[in-house]
């Protein structure tokens, strides 16, 4: 265990996006005694789910705290811009609120630029650029991550806070979405074929965590997220969440049992053997 107790801060666009992409490093970063913080862009509130579900974005926000619990985070904040939809025009702005992609991104960035100074941010933890699989909410993570990581190290004068940018690997993912959908059938408006050109290459990967020891803090960040686990009929039934879930045991640690993260900072020599220069602690060379 690391003597150092460090922050981290995990930025994400969606309640239920935590849970997929960076849920065992926050796991693992708490149980080593490390402080540890969820943001959230958006309430979430375009998100497909049942008509049980009303009042859709205070339910999946508290289903963010309900995945926190489950993680070990110490503190979440929602930074109180509405979702932005997955495709086609940004829906107007709901009254008293600004669609994430339509917010000014300095704006944003001074927002989540605070949090990372009040709580002396050690790492920020974004998207890549292409935000994952190209959601817009996504692709304005990773640029107000950006930027609001320059805020913060400016006004402390100091470069010690580290971007780490979460993704997959494009052929890792590709491979497991296959190896999934042999067994499980995934829901209509689930394209496989999207993780093909999605995410980061493998030689642009810094940093390969292994969560192992905490799937079962994962699968319990995961299940958090019921209103995102199914819909009704109407809606196309079951979601991928949902799908992931019903994954056994041994196939899902295997297909969630690591994490993945670039560092825009770091320099990757591209053609090296897979996983050389890949480091396997997400604190690994701060002070």
């Amino acid at each position: 265990m690391d003597t150092m107790t460090r922050t981290l801060v995990a930025f994400h666009a969606h309640p239920d996006d935590e849970a997929l992409l960076t849920s065992g490093t926050m796991a693992k970063a708490a149980a080593e005694g490390h402080r540890v913080v969820l943001v959230i862009a958006t309430d979430g509130a375009l998100g497909l789910a049942s008509d049980d579900y009303e009042g859709l974005a205070e339910v999946r926000l508290a289903e963010a705290r309900e995945s926190a619990d489950a993680l070990g985070v110490a503190r979440v904040e929602w930074l109180g811009y509405a979702d932005s939809g997955l495709d086609g025009p940004i829906p107007p702005d709901p009254p008293g609120q600004v669609r994430f992609c339509r917010a000014s991104v300095e704006e944003a960035a001074e927002r989540l630029a605070g949090i990372l100074r009040t709580e002396r941010a050690d790492v920020l933890l974004t998207y890549d650029a292409a935000g994952g699989y190209g959601h817009r909410d996504h692709m304005r993570v990773h640029e107000v991550g950006a930027r609001a990581a320059e805020i913060a190290r400016a006004a402390t004068d100091s470069q010690e806070l580290r971007v780490l940018e979460a993704t997959v690997p494009r052929d890792a993912i590709a491979r497991a979405v296959r190896l999934v959908g042999k067994v499980y059938r995934f829901p209509p408006e689930f394209d496989p074929t999207t993780f093909e050109r999605a995410f980061t290459a493998r030689a642009d990967i810094t940093h390969r965590i292994s969560v192992r020891k905490h799937i079962a803090a994962k699968r319990a960040s995961m299940r958090a997220h019921a209103s995102q686990a199914s819909t009704d009929g109407s809606k196309g039934g079951d979601r991928t969440l949902a799908a992931f879930l019903r994954i056994p045991r041994p196939l899902y640690d295997v297909v969630f049992g690591r994490e993945w993260f670039r560092d825009p900072d770091a320099t990757v020599t591209r053609g090296s053997k897979a996983g050389d220069g890949i480091r396997n602690d997400v604190f690994e060379g701060l002070p």
